[in-house]
């Protein structure tokens, strides 16, 4: 109990630090921003506390399966980062600013063609928007996908490699998937499949249909500029981190399927091995 509660105390505090990062890094923060950090800090902290040290499922999946949620974590953790680095490189720049601007204005022009999610963010802008601030919007867009495409190839490699959930241990679907009820109906191997595929897809093109659906709502709400450095950080943050989580949700999902049916297969041979040996 005392470790699973200090535990959660050190996991609530890292997530004060990542919602905090942004305003320590970007300066002329103002009381108001600061009572929102704060608040929002507070409520993050809460829920991780109440989540980590009780025993009993609540909201956060895969919780007692690492290191799913610890690869989240550090992909938000360094996307946040980055971009507030980006950003505060055009108000206070330095040698740190200036490396990591170097780096996303790299894999900015990369990634930066045609149709590209990158290229979709930066239409996204309204039609004033300055030379620096695209370029800005860019490079961020640029190093979050970047970010999210190596999460997903490091959960992968992990997942083969670790054997992935099962070295942890025993799986427990009811503490891990605490919104997957197994007795609604259905065969629990095809619902896991068909949310698995779902999870997959819409990670897959939540990133080309949310600057789509953004630049489509620009008559209705008005064009969304992202000059607030805040803003900046936390929409194109949200933007990519998504749908990364999404895809890792849905290879999960079809992992724990593929689990259950191994698990059913050899289950059925040995009911049928034991049967064969019965006298006749």
């Amino acid at each position: 109990m005392l470790l699973r509660l200090a535990g959660a105390l050190v996991r609530a505090c890292l997530v004060v630090l990542l919602i905090a990062t942004p305003s320590l890094l970007l300066p002329g923060m103002t009381s108001d921003t600061a009572q929102i950090v704060t608040l929002v800090a507070l409520f993050g902290a809460g829920l991780t506390i109440f989540e980590y040290a009780s025993s009993y499922p609540g909201l956060i999946e895969f919780r007692d399966a690492p290191p799913f949620n610890r690869i989240r974590f550090s992909s938000l953790f360094l996307t946040v980062v980055l971009l507030a680095l980006l950003s505060r490189g055009q108000i206070m720049p330095s040698t740190l600013t200036m490396i990591v601007e170097q780096i996303g204005a790299s894999v900015g022009r990369v990634i930066d063609f045609p149709y590209s999610p990158v290229r979709l963010v930066v239409l996204m802008l309204p039609p004033d928007a300055s030379v620096e601030h695209i370029e800005l919007v860019r490079n961020s867009a640029g190093i979050s996908y970047l970010i999210s495409l190596i999460t997903l190839a490091i959960f992968i490699i992990l997942q083969r490699v670790r054997r992935w959930p099962i070295r942890t241990g025993s799986f427990n679907v009811w503490v891990n998937l605490p919104t997957f009820d197994p007795t609604a109906g259905g065969d629990v191997v095809e619902r896991l499949e068909r949310d698995a595929r779902f999870n997959i897809a819409l990670g897959f093109l939540l990133p080309f249909l949310t600057p789509a659906v953004v630049k489509s709502a620009t008559s209705l709400f008005g064009a969304v500029s992202l000059e607030n450095p805040h803003t900046l950080v936390w929409t194109v943050a949200a933007w990519a981190f998504l749908p990364a989580s999404l895809f890792m949700r849905g290879i999960a999902m079809g992992r724990i399927a593929a689990m259950i049916a191994e698990k059913r297969l050899r289950q059925k041979t040995d009911d049928e091995g034991h049967e064969g040996l019965l006298p006749a």
